[in-house]
């Protein structure tokens, strides 16, 4: 195929995985079209968490560089007992856990994250990037697809790709599964300055409180000018979606007055929390339907707990990049082999993101069996067992 000859790409939604998707698509020469429907392109929440399978999947894409100056690089995973305040388990990501995995470990705010993806597909003259157009709906036709947005109008290009997020409306159309499922866990988020975080807890680490039935997390962000907020806890009435919502301090600390002072404190501290009823949905064994796929939550929106729905959303765009590389001229059949590639992996992920929480939140006896069954573990232990997620990519690295 010449290069005058590019194929047309549509994106839907540009937010993390849309911004990945387009550098990838344009990388594989594919002239490519983004269309959000926010009047600005932007992220909201705050920090996210990023394995070295992500490492992986950036340098791929060729944005690493330009897109973690602003990554904060931890010495390790933590989890403290959130009853007693003793640590339960620790994951060193040092030099060994760098040289197993041949990348680091990092924390970063979501814009920091998002922000040189946009820049990057800014400045490439193959990607056309248009806020205020939220998609619709889509027709195909012989040898188009026909995208439609809220504000009339209509673009046609050779493919479309969903990564309109966990309510797409591009999912809607090909696997038609309703509404996300709704988790009963229910997250706030909020950063607090770095002044008001308490000395004593100061780590340069992503530290985990592992309560009954609940869970806060804190690590450092933006060169260590704020920490990142998130305590979640299970909500048994909350049956309905809500979305970056106003938070209710008062609901949010009486479901951890069992936590020990220090850690407490920093939630009475937080203010301007953001609430999020936690969703995801069943995995499925088909996301495309010809000429029209999906990635990132659209495709597989999972829980929180294996802090991995950016990652495997980067990486959807670095498989999607290869295959539509390796045979542009049928755009269905690339992205059938994305697909096929993808389905298991992200499934796991969902479905052991399910499990993880219920390890986060055990209670009773079961909180002493994690806490036993953690605490034996070394760090070549939880190396192997986070292998599969931390090792994809690696040798393509």
């Amino acid at each position: 195929m010449t290069k005058a000859a590019k194929r047309s790409v549509i994106v839907a939604g540009g937010g993390i995985g849309g911004m990945a998707a387009a550098i990838g698509l344009s990388r594989a020469g594919c002239k490519v079209t983004v269309l959000e429907r926010a009047a600005e392109f932007g992220e909201i929440g705050a920090g996210i968490q990023l394995g070295p399978n992500v490492f992986h999947a950036l340098k791929t894409l060729g944005v690493a560089e330009k897109t973690l100056e602003n990554a904060v690089y931890i010495d390790k995973l933590v989890m403290m007992d959130g009853m007693t305040g003793e640590k339960v388990a620790e994951i060193p990501v040092d030099a060994p856990f760098r040289e197993h995995f041949r990348n680091p470990y990092a924390v970063i705010h979501r814009a920091d994250l998002h922000a040189p993806l946009h820049a990057v597909n800014a400045a490439d003259p193959n990607v056309t990037l248009l806020p205020s157009h939220e998609v619709t709906g889509f027709v195909k036709r012989s040898d188009r697809v026909e995208v439609h947005t809220a504000n009339g109008a209509t673009f046609s290009g050779d493919a479309l790709v969903g990564c309109d997020g966990v309510r797409s409306r591009v999912r809607e159309a090909i696997v038609g599964d309703g509404e996300p499922k709704v988790s009963g866990h229910v997250a706030y988020r909020a950063v607090l300055p770095i002044e008001e975080m308490p000395e004593d807890l100061r780590w340069n680490a992503a530290c985990l409180w592992a309560g009954p039935k609940c869970h806060m997390v804190h690590y450092p962000l933006r060169g260590w000018k704020l920490f990142n907020i998130v305590a979640t806890f299970h909500h048994p009435t909350r049956t309905t979606e809500g979305h970056n919502e106003p938070g209710d301090r008062d609901e949010l600390l009486s479901y951890f007055v069992h936590l020990p002072a220090k850690p407490r404190s920093v939630l009475e501290k937080s203010r301007n929390w953001r609430r999020w009823v936690l969703v995801d949905r069943e995995p499925v064994g088909n996301w495309s339907d010809g000429p029209v796929t999906l990635l990132g939550d659209a495709a597989h929106p999972t829980l929180q707990y294996f802090a991995q729905g950016a990652c495997m959303a980067i990486e959807d765009a670095v498989v999607l990049m290869r295959e539509v590389e390796a045979g542009p001229a049928d755009l269905p059949a690339a992205f059938r082999r994305y697909q096929d590639r993808r389905i298991t992996r992200t499934a796991r992920i969902v479905l052991s993101s399910r499990e993880l929480g219920r390890l986060y939140h055990a209670a009773g006896v079961e909180r002493l069996v994690r806490n036993d069954m953690l605490g034996s573990k070394t760090p070549a232990d939880f190396y192997r067992g986070l292998d599969w997620i931390y090792g994809y990519g690696r040798d393509a690295a």
